[in-house]
């Protein structure tokens, strides 16, 4: 595919954080993008200007793919780790059920080619270091299981009739991109719970854990600004060839302690962060942090705002925005 070729496609779950984000970026490059979400975690407002927009969900994406489209870009998932272990059914049906039918609808509309949003939960509790795509996968929740089961769905699609995928495992996502950035509800992801506690909204922020083998005793996490990531994406769709399911981790490469995070928070708000130190998580590894050769080497992929100030900057200036 062209680096300059205008081209139409399909964004699932594109009113979301990522989605919203890549869809923008698409745009931006000169595409043609639908965004297709049923709105059950995603917002309208979180579609960019000049996308059109499909209400409806990916079981139904028959109804929506033709010829026309030149790729999908798949991001509409069930995302919350604990939510799976309470109701594992709903991301069986949600995200393999809805990839299954995604997959036939391509087939069936002849549209050969697939980026889809994975995640680093596919690798479980790793032993530490830097982990490679060849890493051992052993998920220890449902959401991790079953993003792992649609990387395999994949794999036999592309070997059984030729498509053209690309699986991008991701670390953490972070950071904002203009008016795109974190809405979650329920919120879990740190640095905007931290920025919550920062804008009052939140009297402290919880520290699960401060004796694990890192260098301030607490969880070390690898963060990724979300506009690098959907610069990822675009790449992804570039190098995607058929018969080919290519996997590669999203990262950094290094990571950052839970106090760095909150420790920088401070910096750039100039507000008081409250910690209260909480036990330890069940399944909380100390050191979860991706290498990223892959994607440098297949993709032609080096992230660009690695600061982790950088990051935190754009995502305060986001939640304050949203704050009015």
């Amino acid at each position: 595919m062209s680096e300059t070729a205008s081209s139409k496609y399909l964004v699932t779950g594109g009113a979301g954080y990522v989605g919203g984000v890549v869809a923008a970026h698409l745009l931006e490059a000169g595409h043609e993008v639908t965004v297709l979400d049923d709105l059950s975690t995603g917002f309208r407002s979180g579609v960019p200007a000049g996308a059109a927009f499909i209400e409806g969900r990916i079981q139904d994406a028959a109804e929506y793919l033709d010829p026309s489209y030149d790729g999908v870009l798949h991001f509409a998932a069930s995302s919350q780790v604990g939510e799976s272990v309470v109701n594992p059914g709903k991301y069986w049906e949600n995200n393999v059920g809805g990839t299954l039918a995604l997959l036939a609808a391509m087939r069936g509309a002849g549209v050969r080619r697939l980026v889809f949003s994975s995640t680093a939960a596919t690798y479980g509790e790793p032993a530490g270091g830097p982990l490679t795509e060849s890493s051992p996968t052993a998920p220890t929740n449902p959401y991790g299981a079953t993003k792992l089961a649609v990387d395999h769905m994949i794999a036999g699609e592309c070997a059984a009739h030729g498509l053209a995928a690309v699986s991008l495992r991701y670390f953490n996502v972070a950071g904002a991109y203009g008016r795109f950035g974190e809405l979650h509800d329920p919120e879990t992801h740190l640095i905007p719970l931290v920025l919550q506690v920062a804008l009052g909204e939140r009297e402290s922020i919880s520290v699960f854990g401060e004796d694990y083998p890192t260098p301030d005793g607490t969880c070390v996490r690898d963060y990724i600004h979300v506009a690098d990531l959907a610069e990822a994406h675009l790449s992804a769709l570039r190098v995607a060839a058929a018969g080919e399911h290519l996997v590669c981790n999203l990262g950094n490469g290094s990571g950052f302690s839970v106090r760095e995070v909150i420790e920088t928070v401070r910096k750039v708000t100039g507000k008081e962060i409250p910690e209260v130190v909480a036990p330890r998580r069940a399944g909380d590894p100390a050191f979860l942090v991706a290498s990223a050769q892959t994607a440098h080497e297949r993709l032609g992929w080096t992230p660009t705002r690695s600061d982790l100030t950088g990051i935190v900057t754009d995502a305060w200036n986001f939640t304050r925005a949203r704050r009015g």
